[in-house]
């Protein structure tokens, strides 16, 4: 198990990073005021930001113990974001102690604490990557040295793809994800959708935009399409919040509306 050099890392705080507003809405302290301000600029389009996270999380923890529990030994996420406990290394070895995790991220400001990612039990092993999503092969490359790409792999990407548009290729990256992994193997998603607030949606776009950033909401047929050519899981593409709850705690949300995400895991054939 090796671990990065945090001294190399050079953060920008010139504008709001994803992983650190993520992180706000956990309740981290791993993030700016530009990350605070624009989060709150969020929660006056919709009040939930905070329960949408930690639904999104808890999510994660679900999927991870269910694949963990239905044998698969090796995960590769990427967009991890700022480390919060239980992370999904954790989560996958109290089932699976020799299980193999690589985590990957752009953002410097996770280098800086991926040592906290790459604490392992002894059997397993834990590898952080520094790369960009849009990186696909050399993020292979450099995991093929943790993972072994003749078994299966759960590839996570977690609140990912809705940074990353259709024509800046979001359905050939999840291809070139995929493709290279053997079959048995699984693919992990949860997106942001605007099916429920519309208008609201067009403003968060509005609002990332006007920050350089990208946001692209996804309707559940247009979610749905990224498992094309994947076997579904049970309960299939479903709210997060609803996707095998009996598998974590209830996360307690504000009010009855749904929580605008998705979630689904599928095993590729």
């Amino acid at each position: 198990m090796t671990g990065p050099d945090p001294t190399a890392v050079v953060i920008d705080t010139s504008k709001p990073h994803p992983a650190r507003m993520y992180d706000w809405f956990l309740g981290g302290k791993d993030n700016y005021p530009v990350d605070e301000e624009m989060a709150k600029q969020l929660l006056a389009l919709d009040s939930r930001g905070r329960d949408m996270a930690r639904v999104n999380r808890a999510f994660m923890h679900r999927a991870t113990r269910w694949l963990a529990e239905s044998g698969i030994r090796q995960f590769l996420d990427i967009g991890t974001g700022i480390p919060t406990e239980p992370n999904l290394h954790q989560i996958a070895q109290q089932t699976a102690p020799d299980a193999r995790i690589v985590y990957c991220d752009n953002d410097p400001i996770v280098l800086a604490h991926a040592e906290a990612l790459l604490r392992s039990t002894p059997q397993g092993a834990t590898e952080y990557i520094q790369a960009d999503a849009r990186e696909p092969a050399a993020i292979l490359e450099r995991a093929g040295k943790t993972l072994d790409f003749t078994q299966p792999v759960a590839l996570s990407l977690v609140a990912l793809l809705h940074f990353v548009d259709d024509e800046d290729g979001a359905h050939e990256l999840v291809a070139s994800l995929m493709d290279p992994l053997p079959s048995g193997s699984y693919l992990v998603l949860s997106h942001v959708t605007g099916d429920f607030s519309p208008e609201g949606a067009v403003k968060a776009r509005e609002l990332y935009r006007a920050k350089g950033l990208t946001l692209r909401p996804r309707t559940r047929d247009e979610f749905a399409q990224f498992f094309e050519g994947f076997e579904l899981v049970e309960p299939g593409v479903s709210l997060a919040a609803d996707w095998l709850p009996a598998l974590g705690e209830v996360v307690p949300v504000t009010g009855d509306a749904p929580i605008p995400g998705y979630a689904g895991v599928a095993r590729k054939i």
